[in-house]
């Protein structure tokens, strides 16, 4: 089971998929240039949304169909810190699917 886990730190943002710094895809899409960001909707929360579903689900055209309805519903509610394992983004996607 994967962990992932974001931080707002002295030195910026932190995330991490297993305590491994995560990938941005933006071999997937571009939606942002500034990295991730979280606890709102914008292009850096899309960014953010986009890699963990890409991750998560291994299918980037679904991870792409699903980006902007997670970012909505869970990246924009992240509080400073916060963390999700597989069985937490794959509850989410589901109800995402419904």
């Amino acid at each position: 089971m994967k962990t992932y886990m974001g931080d707002r730190t002295i030195d910026g943002i932190a995330v991490t998929v297993d305590w491994q710094p995560l990938d941005e895809r933006r071999d997937v899409q571009t939606l942002s240039e500034d990295g991730f960001e979280w606890g709102y909707e914008g292009p850096a929360a899309a960014q953010l949304a986009l890699a963990l579903l890409a991750d998560h689900l291994g299918d980037n055209a679904e991870a792409i169909r699903l980006h902007k309805p997670f970012m909505e519903q869970i990246v924009a509610n992240f509080a400073n810190e916060w963390q999700m394992t597989s069985a937490d983004m794959a509850e989410a996607v589901d109800a995402l699917r419904s």
